[in-house]
C-alpha cells in the first residue's frame, strides 16, 4: 500500500477494472480488508454475479481474504443481489435465463447496505464498458449512481493502452475516480514490462488525475 491511510469521502465505492481478468474481486477484497484493519464497518456486494447459482464465488473470495467469513448480509442476499448460470456478460447471461437485469433491486440492496456500514465496495462485473442490458452499460450505472470509482488494472502486458481508454471514458462522463489500484496478483513473468508499467500509470495518473490515489495491491496467500 502507498500510504498508511486510505482516504475515504463517501460510503459507496464502485471497484470495475480494465478487463474481465484484472483482479476486481482479489483487489476488492484486498481493499476491505484493509479498511478493516483500519477500524471501518466495511462491507463488500457483487452487484451482478455471472457463472453461479444461488451464491457468488466472488464474495465467497471477498470473505475468505477478508477473513470474516459468511455474513448476515450475504445470507440475505443483499450482497448479490442478480446472479446468472452462464459465465458471460449480464445482458446475454439475462437473456439465457430469461429474466432481465434487475437494477433498481441492486440499487435498493447497496442502500440498504450503505446504512449499515461505514464503506460498501460494490464490484462491477467485468471492464467498464461490459454491457448490462442492450442499451445500457457499467460505466452508464456508475456515472448515474454518483458512485466514486475504484479502477484496477495490472502489469501484463497491453494494460497501458486498456487503462488510457478507460480513464478517457471514466473523464468524460465525469465520474469520480478515488484511486488506482494496481494489482501485482497474480504474478507476471515478464518483469521488465510490470514495472515500467507500474511507474507510467502512476506518472500519468499524477498529471491527469491528481486527487486520485495511486495503490499498490501485493500479492497474498489465498
Amino acid at each position: 500500500m502507498e500510504q498508511n491511510r486510505i482516504s475515504i469521502d463517501g460510503t459507496v465505492y464502485f471497484v470495475s477494472g480494465i478487463d474481465t481478468d484484472a483482479g476486481k474481486s482479489y483487489c476488492t477484497a484486498w481493499l476491505a480488508q484493509t479498511f478493516l484493519q483500519e477500524g471501518k464497518r466495511v462491507i463488500t456486494q457483487k452487484f451482478i454475479q455471472t457463472g453461479n447459482t444461488g451464491y457468488s464465488e466472488d464474495i465467497d473470495l471477498h470473505r475468505r481474504i477478508m477473513g470474516t467469513g459468511y455474513l448476515p448480509e450475504d445470507r440475505e442476499g443483499l450482497t448479490m443481489p442478480e446472479i446468472y448460470s452462464y459465465p458471460c456478460s449480464p445482458h446475454l447471461a439475462a437473456r439465457i435465463d430469461k429474466r432481465p437485469v434487475d437494477l433498481d433491486k441492486i440499487a435498493r440492496a447497496t442502500t440498504t447496505l450503505a446504512r449499515c456500514y461505514d464503506i460498501v465496495l460494490v464490484e462491477g462485473a467485468g471492464g467498464l464498458m461490459v454491457p448490462l442490458t442492450e442499451s445500457y452499460l457499467t460505466i452508464d450505472y456508475i456515472a448515474e449512481k454518483h458512485y466514486p470509482l475504484v479502477f484496477v488494472t495490472s502489469g501484463k502486458l497491453g494494460s497501458i493502452n486498456h487503462t488510457l481508454l478507460s480513464l478517457e471514458a471514466i473523464a468524460r462522463r465525469g465520474i469520480a475516480l478515488h484511486s488506482l489500484l494496481y494489482n501485482f496478483y497474480p504474478t507476471v513473468a515478464d518483469k521488465t514490462v510490470q514495472e515500467d508499467t507500474l511507474r507510467y500509470l502512476r506518472h500519468y495518473l499524477a498529471v491527469h488525475f491528481p486527487k486520485a490515489l495511486f495503490l499498490t495491491v501485493p500479492v497474498m496467500e489465498l
